[in-house]
């Protein structure tokens, strides 16, 4: 079951600024979106849901030290995954 990926503003500038800082990342971040669509849970993401203050999200990898903070919401099409964020495990957490 594909699901509806729905960026949010944050997400697109924390984009930009990885592109930016190693080009190289597009690529990770553009398979691993694809990836997170078709199934959230596919073990080669490493999901899993986040605790304290970002308690209530998910986070999955998207690369080495490159982490894709998510949320898992249904409205009315059906369930949507909104993206909060992108960065490193250091610049996410």
């Amino acid at each position: 079951m594909k699901r509806r990926l729905v960026p949010s503003p944050t997400f697109l500038r924390a984009t930009k600024r990885a592109v930016r800082k190693t080009p190289q990342v597009a690529t990770d971040i553009e398979d691993t979106l694809k990836r997170l669509a078709e199934d959230a849970f596919d073990v080669r993401l490493r999901s899993h849901k986040l605790k304290g203050p970002l308690a209530g999200l998910w986070a999955c990898s998207a690369g080495f030290d490159l982490r894709i903070v998510f949320e898992l919401v249904e409205d009315e099409e059906g369930m949507a995954i909104v993206l909060h964020t992108v960065g490193s495990h250091e610049e996410v957490y």
